[in-house]
């Protein structure tokens, strides 16, 4: 019986204990700049959220990310989008784009493990989420635009 209550103890500490190794494990990576209006070009190596079971689970139980990471949300057509914070422990800005790579909104400073739906203003393709605090310090808005070449039909 004593085992049966370590268990949900030991699943929340393995949870909790996700970083870049266990993202590495479920995610591919790759490269994307942000273009900015005001302030040029940005890079950051994104994991990919490619398919419903990794849409799911992005960046939950993440405690921190490297200031140059992030995770791109990738969706099949252009829908309506809308995103939550539950189980997600670093505070995000997230950024909804238009097939093209135009951005249509961007969400800032969301809050952790918030059961707020974050919305997409319009139909989207994408959401890039990085660490809170980015797309002010970068001057991104709606003015700017994610470049990733896989959006572009060129895939490996």
């Amino acid at each position: 019986m004593r085992r049966w209550l370590l268990l949900p103890v030991a699943v929340f500490i393995a949870l909790s204990a996700f970083g870049d190794d266990e993202l590495d494990e479920s995610f591919s990576k790759d490269v994307l700049i942000v273009e900015a209006s005001d302030t040029g070009c940005h890079r950051f190596d994104v994991y990919l959220a490619l398919d419903d079971v990794q849409r799911s689970r992005g960046l939950m139980f993440v405690r921190e990310m490297s200031a140059t990471t992030g995770m791109l949300f990738v969706y099949d057509g252009s829908n309506m989008l809308s995103m939550w914070m539950k189980n997600t422990y670093i505070p995000l800005d997230m950024l909804f784009a238009r097939p093209d790579g135009t951005v249509t909104n961007v969400i800032r400073n969301t809050e952790p493990q918030s059961l707020e739906s974050l919305r997409s203003t319009e139909p989207a393709a994408f959401v890039l989420e990085l660490n809170a605090g980015t797309t002010e310090r970068l001057a991104i808005d709606e003015t700017s635009r994610i470049i990733w070449e896989s959006a572009h039909g060129n895939d490996e």
